[in-house]
């Protein structure tokens, strides 16, 4: 991409205003411990005190909008206090103007490294190093400068006493999270009744496992809805496509693939009822045509063996969820607890598996080829674990006199605030490194920081700490969003300040009247937070302009120099990342090379259950899968950012970049359904599958390697262990499948394999030696 579309690109969506969901109430809350602050600072202080604890009270609450599943009241304390910190050192240095410099630039890359704890802390460090640029302006002496700091800390407190005394939908963010999770399996269903193998997005259901952690005291107040449905939301991914993809035995066109779309598009509007009732903490209103689709009495005649498994299995998942979501939908009754003609008799065994808890749930077991089925076509970039519906009375459709008790779940612990402490300042020092784009953030954010003040205070304009100020603000790791907010922030700022500008030359507001106004704009800035930078820089511009005013500064004093520091401090943030930038593109191949090595051991993992079935194989594959999908989503945010650098590739074109994603995702898909039925316990050991599973797990860290060091992978292992494998008598299922992990790995191979072929002698470019790569070929999907 070249700069000038990088720059237009970037411009368009720093001023972009999107359609978000508004929480006024959180909006209305923060404001008013805004105005418990500075009506308690006037009444006991004054107008400085109540412009220097407005600010504390004001970050405090922008702590507490972060991403966070529960607004923690500790951030707004360590907001306060570490603003109170910043103020009370910066006041005591602000005299000697060396002494000063340097403690901006300690407090900036402390800052700028602090992104390495996550974006919430991150974003709450930069915003403090910022704020203190101004606070430290406010006092006129130590004793003041103590008292200015002590009401920032008071801030702090109110506004998380305010969290406390009044919380806003308490557990809404977790069902939100489970609701979306639902909701995308739900889309999910419709378009795999135009597309029996289309892909799932997995961010989602990572959403909701994020959001399932909690800390004891919250595990033990949860909501009843939210116990559990996430595990059985899991499994009703692979369910899914077992049922829709062809290659599990329901024809492309016909009565059987027409039932299929029926039940995945009841599915479909089960699901979404669920998401609905989680969503609003209500019970599950199921349409009865849907629950219908389900008791059709000629299904079993339609479908038989494993698309009629798993058309049970989804029944008896669908029934579960809407229970665990608080409701009680019509049970099955149509069809008897024995097996119907099209089922082996085995067919209502019990495997076991790991759920998304790691806990052991039952689950019907295939015993016939049909219901492993080819694996290629149910992907792992979303997830899947290997747990299936649990067998129960009704999961055939018999009637059920009360719901089957389901295991507790395991509940996934969220650290405590001080626990997070020393993983934060772990997660900094690891980054504290040569080549880190964490540490070059950092570097460049104290060296534009110490420039903008040196620069502001050489210029005769006054109020210099303008220009740090926003280069603070907006500089972040990445390209795309450093120059996105420095934008924002500019045109942002002159819109604010101009609005703000006419109210003061028009009503000429008092103290209380200009406290009363910055209160609004706190409000409506906490209000459209979520919708984007632009309008939320309007807002802070206008209310800072009428905290100020509060505090006795006329208007003319900030507002032009305001506009032109601001738009110095930009221009320097631009010219850092451009002078010293932390690309993404370059580092593409590494991010493609963790995926392969994340993605090789779950693959292995899953052959290495078939090789020994007596082995608790399950947590090792939940855990790789969990391994897996978190490289798969570091990539896709990699790729994200690199497309919109103004850089060209190194080695890794867009082109051979898609090919290999394709490539690694379709990995996970061989994978999936040989994972949706993971053998029991009393199963026929696959001995050439530990073989073949070691030689993937050693294969893929070499591989990714030779991509991390710009080679070829290779597969000799694997290829030799697959010939090895094909001379003994064992599950042609598992085999054939391994067969279709050796494609993919050679499709990978070639997508990477950049070179210029040589040309034949009638002017053709010959095949390469693995065959013509055909990806509309069902067979390769």
């Amino acid at each position: 991409m070249s700069w000038r579309r990088a720059l237009k690109d970037t411009a368009r969506s720093g001023i972009t205003v999107e359609r978000k969901r508004l929480e006024p109430l959180i909006a209305v809350r923060g404001a008013a411990g805004l105005a418990i602050v500075i009506a308690l600072s006037l009444w006991l202080f004054g107008p400085a005190a109540a412009a220097s604890s407005a600010f504390g009270a004001f970050q405090a609450a922008i702590a507490t909008f972060q991403r966070s599943w529960r607004p923690r009241p500790e951030l707004a304390i360590a907001s306060g206090t570490s603003l109170a910190v910043s103020t009370f050192l910066g006041y005591l240095t602000i005299s000697k103007e060396p002494l000063f410099l340097a403690l901006l630039v300690v407090w900036t890359f402390a800052a700028g490294m602090s992104w390495a704890a996550g974006p919430t802390i991150g974003l709450i460090a930069s915003s403090n190093v910022a704020i203190m640029l101004v606070t430290v302006t406010l006092p006129t002496s130590v004793a003041q400068a103590a008292g200015h700091a002590a009401m920032m800390i008071v801030g702090g407190l109110v506004q998380a006493a305010l969290i406390v005394l009044f919380p806003v939908r308490r557990w809404g963010a977790h069902r939100d999270a489970l609701a979306d999770a639902l909701a995308a399996e739900a889309d999910y269903a419709r378009r795999l009744r135009h597309d029996p193998v289309a892909s799932f997005d997995p961010q989602p259901l990572m959403e909701a496992r994020n959001a399932a952690a909690v800390t004891p005291r919250q595990a033990r107040r949860r909501p009843a809805e939210l116990h559990g449905a996430r595990g059985i939301a899991e499994r009703i991914r692979p369910v899914l496509a077992s049922l829709a993809d062809p290659a599990m035995g329901v024809p492309a066109e016909g009565p059987a693939r027409d039932r299929v779309r029926e039940l995945l598009a009841s599915a479909a509007t089960l699901l979404d009822a669920a998401a609905h009732a989680i969503r609003h903490g209500e019970p599950v209103a199921a349409p009865p045509a849907a629950l219908a689709t389900f008791r059709t009495p000629d299904t079993g005649s339609i479908l038989t063996g494993a698309p009629y498994r798993a058309m049970t299995r989804l029944n008896t998942l669908l029934q579960d969820v809407a229970e665990t979501a608080g409701g009680t939908p019509q049970k099955d009754t149509s069809q008897e607890d024995t097996p119907h003609e099209g089922a082996p008799s085995g067919a209502r065994g019990t495997a076991h598996s790991a759920d998304i808890d790691g806990r052991s749930t039952p689950r019907p077991a295939p015993t016939d080829p049909g219901a492993r089925g080819t694996a290629h076509s149910a992907e792992n970039d979303g997830p899947s674990t290997s747990g299936q519906a649990p067998t129960h009375p009704g999961a055939r459709g018999t009637a059920r006199s009360a719901p089957t008790p389901h295991p507790r779940p395991t509940t996934r612990t969220r650290p405590t605030f001080l626990a997070l402490i020393p993983k934060a300042l772990k997660a900094m020092r690891s980054e504290l490194r040569r080549g880190s784009p964490i540490t070059r953030h950092a570097t460049r954010v104290s060296a534009v920081a110490a420039t903008g003040y040196i620069l502001g205070t050489w210029l005769p304009l006054g109020h210099g700490y303008w220009a740090p100020l926003t280069s603070v603000m907006v500089m972040r790791p990445d390209f795309s969003q450093t120059y996105s907010r420095a934008v924002a922030r500019l045109a942002g700022t002159v819109i604010g300040v101009a609005v703000a500008t006419g109210v003061v030359q028009a009503a000429t507001p008092g103290t209380l009247q200009s406290g009363t106004l910055a209160v609004a704009s706190a409000a409506l800035m906490y209000l459209l937070m979520r919708t984007g930078q632009f309008a939320t820089q309007a807002c802070i511009a206008a209310y800072v302009v009428f905290l100020l005013g509060m505090g006795g500064e006329e208007w003319t004093q900030t507002v032009p120099e305001r506009v032109l520091l601001t738009l110095m401090g930009g221009f320097l943030a631009m010219l850092a990342y451009a002078v010293y930038p932390a690309w993404e593109t370059p580092r593409l191949r590494t991010r493609l090379a963790d995926w392969l090595a994340a993605q090789g051991p779950y693959v292995a993992a899953v052959f290495g259950a078939y090789a020994d079935p007596s082995a608790s194989n399950a947590p090792d594959v939940r855990e790789a899968l969990l391994t897996a999908r978190t490289a798969r989503a570091a990539w896709h945010a990699a790729v994200a950012r690199a497309t919109a650098e103004p850089v060209r590739h190194r080695g890794l074109s867009r082109t051979a970049a898609d090919d290999a994603e394709d490539a690694l995702a379709q990995l996970g898909r061989v994978a999936m359904l040989l994972e949706a039925h993971l053998p029991e316990r009393g199963a026929t050991p696959v001995p050439p599958a530990a073989r073949f599973a070691d030689a993937l797990r050693e294969s893929t860290h070499k591989g990714a390697k030779a991509i991390r060091e710009r080679r070829v992978p290779t597969w000799d292992a694997v290829r030799e262990a697959l010939e090895a494998w094909e001379t003994e008598d064992t599950d042609k299922v598992v085999r054939n499948t391994a067969t279709l992990v050796l494609d993919t790995l050679t499709e990978l191979s070639e997508a990477l394999d950049t070179a210029v072929p040589p040309m034949t002698l009638d002017g053709t470019a010959p095949e390469k030696p693995n065959g013509p790569r055909n990806p509309k070929d069902s067979a390769t999907r």
